[in-house]
């Protein structure tokens, strides 16, 4: 498999504003990328502190994934993200394997990279994104 490390921790949040300026205050974070995904039901930005990278994600509406996932556990982490240089191989790898995949084909995530996500079940209980380099 062509993983790479990990690109991101996501992060769910009820305001995007106010987290952002959370992050910046607390840990001198900086926007690296923001952007309304419609077909994801978020609105996403990506910080930088220091070597990593933190997406935080915050509901279009209620009816949304990050929107249940709210309801349901509150803010904090929504997905890990790991890095591959090519989200198709690995998606077959990983169907080869017997995970469970929630994307069957990549879609547009963040930054317009390719992403696809793993169900929590096959990663005990971790929603995982694969993404691509970027």
């Amino acid at each position: 498999m062509n993983l790479c490390g990990i690109h991101h921790v996501g992060v769910a949040v009820r305001d995007l504003d106010e987290a952002i300026t959370t992050y910046e205050r607390l840990f001198g974070a900086r926007v690296e990328h923001r952007d309304e995904l419609a077909s994801q039901g978020v609105e996403a930005a990506a910080l930088l502190v220091g070597a990593g990278r933190v997406e935080l994600l915050a509901p279009t509406g209620e009816d949304t994934p990050v929107g249940r996932f709210l309801a349901r556990r509150g803010p904090g982490m929504h997905h890990v993200a790991l890095e591959t240089n090519d989200v198709e191989s690995t998606l077959r790898e990983l169907s080869e394997v017997g995970a469970h995949l929630i994307d069957v084909v990549p879609r547009r995530g963040l930054y317009g990279l390719e992403v696809a996500f793993v169900h929590p079940d096959a990663v005990h209980g971790v929603l995982t994104e694969v993404v691509s380099g970027g």
